[in-house]
């Protein structure tokens, strides 16, 4: 709308990207601040409640906290982007079907998992699997229909290693499927997925913007690619929400986002690191979720190598719950770690 409007009343400052960039975001704040309580008030008469794995440390207080808190930020980030980005840009359509796909791959897994009863029901994992294989698929389709470009990049080279081709396909499907269930792991304690996904949105929410300007990104001697910066409101809207989340989601949680919310999240971060070339940067970027999978890979690794546990419990927050860190101190840290990453991601953008 505020863009459509930018031509129609020839007013010049809703063409910016970055005015409509801060519109979404606090549009997506006050809708999620707005709508959540009103969900609370629904998923507690329906009983819609997080099953807590028996096995998880000290967690059984948390059984009765709703969960799909998710789907809350996901439909006030859509509308913030409806409201103030260009929709007829095929890179935010694809933006949108990915968090709107993965986050429904994520309210069924949710779904079966409150029904049951039982954490370890829901979509069984080939189904899951196949549900995020078709939302990545769907939107890499829309990309190579765009003549989205398959070179690949390496933080601190300014020219492109080389073309992928079609390979890039398989191997955008892989940052995809790496990246949603890294943030499905890391969402174990109150915010623990929340801030590193509102840190890692402005880092690759600057990255997109650069990449799709002209200047900036001959400036800084990363490609430039027409179209991609729209889909900076887009990571605005999302780190709106996000934070408008956080407002229910911070210790003691009075909500969980669910699969709902951390496969959304994960699948736009993974879009935004492929529009941004950023691929491999992603790893640190989100580094505190690929500390979170390392870990969980390590310790199933190590059992049936060795018959010996690298961890006290994995993902590695619950290691330290065991050795009886305060929860949220374990939050605080990984915050602050994940801060830390994603400021050396940026300063990385200066030395090419």
């Amino acid at each position: 709308m505020l863009y459509e409007l930018s031509h129609l009343l020839d007013i010049n400052l809703f063409g910016y990207i970055t005015v409509r960039s801060g519109f979404a975001f606090f549009i997506a704040f006050i809708l999620t601040l707005i709508i959540m309580p009103k969900y609370l008030a629904w998923a507690i008469s329906k009983k819609a409640n997080q099953p807590i794995n028996k096995y998880v440390p000290a967690h059984e207080g948390k059984r009765h906290t709703p969960t799909m808190g998710g789907a809350v930020f996901i439909s006030s980030t859509v509308i913030a982007v409806l409201l103030s980005a260009n929709l007829g840009n095929i890179f935010v359509l694809a933006g949108l079907i990915t968090l709107i796909g993965f986050g429904f791959v994520g309210f069924k897994d949710d779904i079966g998992k409150i029904l049951s009863g039982n954490n370890l029901e829901g979509l069984s994992a080939r189904g899951k699997l196949a549900g995020q294989v078709i939302v990545a698929l769907i939107a890499i389709g829309l990309l190579l229909y765009a003549e989205f470009p398959t070179t690949f990049y390496i933080p601190f080279f300014k020219n492109e290693l080389f073309d992928m081709s079609y390979f890039a396909i398989i191997f955008w499907v892989l940052v995809f499927l790496a990246t949603t269930n890294a943030v499905n792991l890391t969402d174990g304690l109150d915010g623990l997925a929340t801030v590193p996904s509102v840190i890692a949105l402005v880092t690759l929410g600057t990255i997109i913007y650069v990449t799709g300007h002209a200047i900036f990104s001959g400036y800084l001697l990363v490609p430039n690619i027409k179209g991609v910066g729209e889909v900076t409101i887009m990571a605005a809207a999302l780190a709106g929400g996000l934070l408008g989340f956080l407002w229910y989601n911070c210790y003691p949680a009075e909500i969980f986002m669910g699969d709902t919310g951390s496969l959304a999240i994960g699948g736009f971060l993974a879009y935004l690191a492929i529009l941004g070339k950023s691929e491999v940067l992603l790893i640190l970027i989100g580094l505190i979720f690929v500390i979170e999978t390392v870990s969980v890979i390590l310790q199933v690794g190590s059992f049936k190598l060795r018959g010996k546990k690298v961890f006290l419990m994995a993902p590695i927050h619950h290691h330290f719950e065991m050795k009886k860190w305060a929860e949220n101190k374990i939050i605080v840290r990984f915050w602050m770690i994940s801060l830390i990453a994603n400021i050396l991601a940026l300063i990385s953008f200066k030395f090419r």
